[in-house]
C-alpha cells in the first residue's frame, strides 16, 4: 500500500470520527452550511435542556449587572462621590470629643 493511500485512509477515519462526535453532541448543519445545536428527537431530556437555557439566561443577566457595576464605578462622577463619602466617613469616625477622653 502506498503512503498516499495510508494518508487518505487515516484522513477518512478521522473525518468519520469527527462526524460521529458531532452527531452525538447534537450539532446539525443546515443547507447553507451553518451549524447549530439541536437535541436529538425523543431523547427525553427536554426539561433538562430548558433548565440549562434558563440558567444560562440568568447567568447572562448577572454578567450584565456586573459589567454595569464595573463600568459605573469607574466614571468620574462615581469616583468623586466615593471620595466625598470616604471623607464624610473619616470625619464621622474621629470626633474631637473621643480624642480628649482617651488622653485622660
Amino acid at each position: 500500500m502506498s503512503s498516499w493511500a495510508i494518508v487518505a485512509l487515516v484522513g477518512i477515519c478521522i473525518w468519520g470520527l469527527v462526524q460521529v462526535a458531532r452527531a452525538r453532541a447534537g450539532i446539525v448543519t443546515d443547507e447553507d452550511g451553518n451549524q447549530k445545536f439541536a437535541a436529538p428527537p425523543g431523547d427525553g431530556k427536554g426539561g433538562e435542556h430548558e433548565a440549562t437555557r434558563r440558567e444560562l439566561e440568568a447567568l447572562r443577566e448577572r454578567i450584565k449587572v456586573l459589567e454595569r457595576i464595573a463600568t459605573d464605578a469607574n466614571t468620574d462622577d462615581a469616583r468623586g462621590t466615593a471620595r466625598i463619602a470616604a471623607e464624610i466617613e473619616a470625619l464621622r469616625g474621629a470626633p474631637a470629643g473621643k480624642k480628649e477622653e482617651t488622653e485622660q
